[in-house]
């Protein structure tokens, strides 16, 4: 119980992590600091557990055809989202959202592995 605990913090501030680094490599994806980071990632977390489920089932003839674009496309729909709910954590258009979810794939790539 307490290493499952441990691994969720874990995930979560390495997601925070992540919106902080693409944020420095997206432009017009701006986060104010390590604080709107992590309420952030919680909000991208809930959110893909909530409108990324709906999103996925009613695109689902796209996702099934195009499974990988469709899934970034629907990513960037929600750090869209996250965006305007979260002070400190700006995108200011949706090829920013976009970038940055390509981007977070592949930091999450790389966190994978290390």
């Amino acid at each position: 119980m307490l290493a499952t605990m441990i691994r969720l913090l874990i995930e979560w501030l390495l997601n925070a992590l992540a919106l902080v680094i693409t944020a420095y490599v997206v432009p017009d994806f701006e986060v104010d600091g390590f604080g709107p980071a992590v309420i952030g990632a919680l909000v991208v977390g809930l959110l893909n557990v909530t409108l990324g489920w709906l999103l996925s089932i009613f695109t689902f003839p796209l996702v099934w055809l195009l499974p990988r674009l469709m899934m970034v496309l629907i990513d960037a729909v929600v750090l869209y989202v996250a965006a305007k709910l979260v002070p400190g954590f700006r995108i200011k258009s949706f090829l920013a959202a976009f970038i940055g979810a390509i981007v977070l794939v592949l930091i999450h790539i790389v966190f994978s592995y290390a």
